[in-house]
């Protein structure tokens, strides 16, 4: 007997997720995501984020509209109700301990542990979770930068803007770097493009062409970035 994704269950010990599938958990952590920069969430964006159908996608969306996780509109999209929140809030929270714990402990790029962390994200164990937690004195935010939502579901996240909206002779810190392209993640590493960095904008080419910018103040460490990679880091 085969058994989908659809229909693996969490084990008796994930706590809050409890009786909750792996599709499940994926629906409600993209469509938290997505919430952050648009409400209601059109079902399209969630098929495109998921790499699946319209048609699949909706169905998924009125089960879990029964299940009261979201409160879905067929005709203006969708949104998490509390108990949807606070189920992709737990997804994410272990997510992002397991990356930066793939990161800090077992010295794993930080290209590879997104993909690593979609899969243990969905047996991680609250014991577990807490004394990793723990052993990395309890951190705030992933190896990229996004925040690790608190056991009680608290975010806490800093205001920020993208590179790209930096004037020319700004200087900022990088906050945040986009987590889900692996190529892109081992370009910024290898030019020190990374969360805590100092940038500065030094010359912008006209028509949204590229951005000269400087890391770390020094006139060797000058490269070229294109208006899109710029618009996806976010500084402060």
């Amino acid at each position: 007997m085969v058994i989908q994704a659809e229909d693996r269950q969490r084990p008796p010990h994930a706590g809050g997720l409890i009786g909750t599938t792996q599709a499940v958990q994926d629906y409600l952590k993209v469509v938290y995501k997505l919430q952050q920069r648009e409400r209601p969430v059109p079902t399209m964006a969630i098929a495109e984020r998921l790499g699946r159908s319209s048609a699949a996608v909706s169905k998924m969306l009125r089960h879990l509209a029964a299940l009261r996780l979201v409160e879905h509109n067929r005709y203006q999209g969708v949104e998490l109700t509390e108990a949807g929140e606070k189920i992709a809030l737990e997804v994410i929270r272990h997510h992002r301990l397991l990356e930066l714990y793939l990161v800090e402990a077992l010295g794993l790029p930080w290209d590879r542990v997104d993909a690593e962390a979609e899969v243990l994200e969905h047996v991680l164990s609250e014991d577990v979770e807490e004394r990793i937690a723990t052993l990395l004195g309890h951190p705030t935010h992933d190896p990229h930068g996004d925040p690790i939502p608190g056991r009680d579901g608290s975010v806490v996240d800093q205001a920020h803007q993208s590179l790209a909206e930096v004037p020319v002779g700004g200087q900022m810190r990088v906050v945040r770097v986009p987590d889900r392209d692996p190529r892109l993640l081992r370009y910024l590493g290898e030019i020190g493009l990374v969360p805590e960095a100092e940038v500065r904008v030094v010359r912008r080419e006209p028509l949204d062409g590229p951005l000269h910018i400087r890391i770390g103040g020094t006139p060797a460490q000058q490269h070229v970035i294109s208006r899109d990679i710029a618009e996806r880091i976010a500084v402060s």
